[in-house]
């Protein structure tokens, strides 16, 4: 984390990820260029790079579309996210290339406004293979630029997590401007199916991680409160009497907890970290107000939540940030009996500080010295 900003040195995680992202982009234009030449002894030096740089970028931004669910399905692939950034800024360039080379030689020679030319030079003919297929590109591009103008931390602090998150989910919309792009592009200039083949395994690519991704995710969602119902443990007359039923839901046991982690839950509709560390238990929402990262998937780091994705800190009892830092997630009040911990599924205003439950470890069962 940085209170203020500064320009940040590579460290070697960084330096190694950019060498690996610039040299992979570098080795497939290389590749793509002599393969052309090879197999299209006759396409010109101009359509030969057009063609690189823009196949380049559209395979680039399936590779950062897959790096979110792929490190839903498998921790491993988190190295990939912390520098995603760095990727979509060089997936914008080369966009930026390909769109430069493509006015050049096709919009540049007229007396018509070169970026105007874009939109009349292919006008409807009613036919689905004559649909005019740049603008497409261009606006997917505009939307690109917006993402790589706006991926600094300045703008994430001063736009807020919600706004920027939300400007930046339009690289989904920008994907499908430019499926679109290169599908009305192919028929109109390629008789081979590769092509058509390649974008329909991409886009089958992405969305089969998506959906898998979710439907992982969508049983970690199914709410504490529902499962207490199917095991019956609403239901009962102890339950029913007990003096935690003011609201408060059994979210887990405390040694399903391990020491400085956390468990998610979710309740009423959002996940929730329960933590354990030195024998307390505090519950934080599960979302960093960094770039919603996971705390839940994070640990506690010289007494302060640390979220996996940036290393945003939070204190486990307050959700704020330690001084200077001034980013705050809400807090939950919680408890613990005979064991379990109860959650209350209100959360607390950012900030709030909600006081920990204390228990203490016999063996190794978990009993509570606070209720």
């Amino acid at each position: 984390m940085g209170v203020n900003y500064t320009s940040v040195q590579w460290n070697r995680q960084k330096k190694l990820y950019d060498a690996v992202l610039v040299g992979g982009v570098a080795a497939y234009l290389v590749a793509f260029s002599v393969l052309t030449k090879l197999l299209f002894p006759r396409v010109t030096d101009e359509i030969m790079l057009i063609r690189a740089f823009g196949t380049a970028a559209f395979v680039l931004l399936h590779i950062i579309l897959c790096i979110g669910p792929l490190c839903r399905l498998n921790p491993r692939f988190l190295p990939l996210l912390y520098n995603r950034r760095h990727a979509g800024v060089t997936c914008f360039l080369i966009g930026l290339i390909h769109a430069a080379l493509v006015v050049i030689t096709y919009h540049a020679g007229s007396d018509t406004n070169p970026i105007l030319s874009i939109f009349v030079s292919s006008p409807l003919n009613g036919s689905i293979s004559g649909v005019p297929f740049q603008p497409f590109g261009f606006f997917a591009l505009l939307i690109l630029f917006l993402m790589a103008a706006t991926s600094h931390d300045f703008w994430l602090a001063n736009l807020s997590a919600p706004v920027w998150k939300s400007l930046h989910m339009l690289v989904y919309f920008a994907y499908a401007l430019l499926v679109l792009h290169v599908t009305f592009g192919v028929l109109q200039g390629e008789g081979s199916p590769v092509y058509v083949g390649a974008v329909g395994f991409g886009l089958v690519t992405v969305l089969g991680l998506h959906i898998v991704a979710g439907f992982r995710e969508a049983k970690a969602d199914v709410s504490t409160e529902t499962m207490n119902v199917l095991e019956g443990k609403t239901l009962t007359p102890r339950a029913a009497d007990s003096p935690l039923n003011d609201g408060f839901v059994d979210a887990c046991a405390v040694a399903d907890i391990p020491e400085n982690r956390a468990r998610i839950v979710c309740l009423s509709g959002e996940r929730v970290a329960i933590f354990k560390y030195e024998g307390k238990i505090s519950a934080v929402s599960n979302v960093c107000q960094h770039q919603n990262g996971p705390l839940g998937e994070g640990k506690i780091v010289f007494g302060c939540i640390t979220c996996p994705w940036h290393g945003y800190q939070y204190q486990p009892d307050t959700g704020a940030s330690p001084p200077p830092f001034v980013e705050k997630v809400p807090t939950f009040n919680v408890r613990v009996k005979n064991g379990r911990v109860f959650v209350h599924p209100k959360p607390n205003p950012a900030g709030a500080r909600a006081e920990p439950a204390q228990f203490e470890m016999v063996g190794t069962r978990s009993t509570a010295s606070q209720t």
